[in-house]
């Protein structure tokens, strides 16, 4: 398998099949193409019509979209428990996936991922509501799923993978975090495969002003 990302300081998207195949175990080549250059797209169409981040190459088969990609490891891997076998345990994550994937763009607007960075700002109304409602959801799956391990569903599961880059934003920004939000951030920063993608975040030298903060 080859997985196509964008830059691993900004790229929210890519960050999420990339942790999850990390920790899953998986095998496979990464390719980065760095985002917002000229011949950006250009090189993104070779690999898939969409020409956007990220993308899995499995033999003939392209499939785009951080989501789709993660619900394809889910069920192609079954001993990696990236989903949880329960029904309604599956259904549950993907409602708080869906939430995450096509929702709060208020936060995403304004806090753009950005490892290199730690800066607080003033946050819009919007995007507090956007904060406090991922706090309620953390904290839900939390109290649900506590006896089950440290993760929103016990063990590491593709939902973790699509709050990932949250964690990183909240972290960014000093986004004030307690009790089991504060555990579950800490949890996640503290992941060897998170460790690893940070320090890559950390050495590139791509810059891209839109997502850089002052």
């Amino acid at each position: 398998m080859r997985l196509i990302i964008g830059n691993k300081n900004y790229s929210s998207w890519s960050l999420r099949p990339w942790l999850a195949m990390k920790v899953a175990g998986l095998d496979f080549d990464e390719q980065v193409i760095p985002l917002y250059e000229s011949d950006t797209k250009e090189k993104l169409l070779e690999y898939s019509p969409v020409g956007t981040v990220p993308v899995l190459k499995d033999g003939d088969l392209t499939i785009s979209d951080s989501f789709a990609i993660l619900e394809y490891l889910g069920e192609k891997y079954p001993d990696a428990r990236l989903l949880p076998v329960n029904i309604a345990d599956r259904a549950k994550l993907r409602s708080i996936c869906c939430e995450m994937h096509s929702g709060f763009f208020p936060m995403r607007g304004t806090l753009h991922m950005n490892m290199r960075k730690n800066i607080t700002i003033k946050l819009p109304e919007d995007v507090i509501a956007n904060v406090e409602r991922i706090k309620d959801v953390w904290r839900n799956c939390r109290e649900e799923y506590a006896s089950k391990g440290p993760f929103l569903f016990g063990h590491f599961t593709i939902a973790d993978a699509m709050y990932a880059p949250v964690v990183s934003r909240f972290k960014t920004y000093g986004i004030s975090l307690d009790g089991a939000c504060e555990e579950y951030s800490r949890t996640m920063l503290n992941l060897p495969e998170m460790k690893a993608w940070y320090l890559d975040a950390i050495k590139e030298t791509w810059i891209i002003k839109e997502a850089e903060i002052e």
